[in-house]
């Protein structure tokens, strides 16, 4: 198991993991760096990403032979990749384990931001043209990078285990053919994560042993029908672990009633801390945490403080009586919000609070006024402008 830290970072939750002894998967240096500075065993690391630097990937290397510490597997996107991580690490003369990113065009009911894994996307060497198997060929015959693995990435939020079974059998029907035309031998396997959590009653339930249980059946009994060995199964969930976790406080504000129109609610955060309704169209549900066993009074849409019309979280949600002041609480907030938050219109990320058994751990302070200034050079402002320019 990788948890996929897209979903949400830092270094407490990663020291977490390193003690759950889960891997991690990475996508950018920055992921890779806060891996770095909370101790987890690079070894654990799975490098994700379509357009790696050359930068990041000599931070993903060994720093030379025979010392160790580059990260466990590199999971190679594209061609240019390929050529450039084996330039990398021939010219550190070093070796590195990588597993091919394939994109088997299958196709998952979830929104087409998060879909992936189709023939149409920007992530993967396509199945259906010969680019997967020259990528293949081309990491054979290098002697700096050892193809061990295939992964694929069908999407986000995905509720039926059909589509994971099906990617499973075109990995493996392309492993046993590029076994018997290249002699590659498929000794490592990730179909990817993406299942789903609900966020709103609407939501079908997503039961995790269901997910686990299609693809591991998927792959036991394709490498049954294929005649291989059965390979180390990794599944890099991420929303699945974090989401639930989650809770979002955000306090009442203004109110605005349109008569036989709407009520419009304003909160104190909106799309700069959860941008996946503007984003996605997703529904949640909340509750007022200081009225929560008050009867529900109004139908209300929730809207953030941000300069845009598009600034709204929950849209005709019955709950009691909302007033200035008032706690409004939205759960399974813990996946992709603070990933995705900004500082739009200068506002402030919010703090992050640990709670278990009733005691609270403050993990991410909150941003101040002071934090927005810290990239500025002080020095050429102090200048004067005119001088500056």
């Amino acid at each position: 198991m990788a948890y996929a830290g897209k979903a949400h970072l830092c270094l407490t939750l990663i020291r977490l993991l390193a003690e759950e002894q889960l891997g991690l998967d990475v996508v950018s240096g920055g992921e890779l760096y806060l891996a770095r500075q909370a101790g987890f065993p690079l070894a654990a690391v799975h490098f994700h990403g379509n357009n790696k630097s050359a930068a990041e990937l000599e931070m993903a290397l060994p720093p030379s032979p025979p010392l160790a510490g580059g990260v466990g597997r590199i999971v190679v996107d594209n061609h240019h990749e390929l050529e450039l991580l084996e330039a990398l690490a021939a010219r550190r003369g070093v070796q590195a384990k990588v597993w091919l990113r394939l994109s088997p065009d299958v196709d998952v009911h979830t929104h087409t931001y998060n879909k992936t894994g189709l023939a149409d996307s920007k992530f993967g060497f396509p199945l259906a043209s010969d680019d997967a198997e020259r990528a293949v060929q081309a990491a054979l015959a290098s002697t700096h990078l050892e193809l061990v693995g295939l992964h694929t990435h069908l999407g986000s939020q995905a509720f039926e285990t059909e589509p994971f079974a099906a990617a499973v059998e075109a990995l493996l029907a392309f492993a046993v053919e590029m076994g018997r035309k290249h002699g590659f031998r498929l000794q490592e396997l990730s179909p990817g994560g993406g299942w789903g959590v609900p966020y709103h009653e609407s939501d079908p339930p997503a039961a995790i042993e269901d997910y686990v249980r299609a693809i591991s059946l998927a792959v036991i009994e394709g490498c049954a029908r294929h005649r291989l060995p059965l390979p180390r199964l990794t599944l890099e969930p991420g929303r699945s672990i974090v989401g639930p976790a989650g809770v979002a406080l955000y306090t009442v504000g203004a109110r605005k009633t349109i008569p036989g129109v709407r009520t419009y609610v304003a909160v104190d955060g909106g799309m700069a801390d959860n941008l996946r309704p503007a984003l996605y169209g997703v529904r949640y549900t909340a509750l007022v945490a200081n009225k929560a066993h008050q009867p529900a009074e109004e139908v209300v849409t929730i809207v953030g403080k941000f300069c845009e019309s598009g600034d709204w979280l929950i849209r005709d949600i019955s709950l009691p009586k909302l007033e200035p002041g008032d706690l409004l609480a939205m759960p399974v907030a813990g996946a992709y919000h603070l990933p995705l938050s900004s500082n739009y219109n200068l506002a402030l990320r919010p703090a992050v609070v640990w709670v278990k058994d009733g005691h609270a751990r403050l993990v991410q302070r909150r941003e101040t006024y002071e934090d927005l200034v810290v990239r500025d050079l002080q020095p050429a402002l102090q200048k004067g402008l005119p001088e500056f320019l």
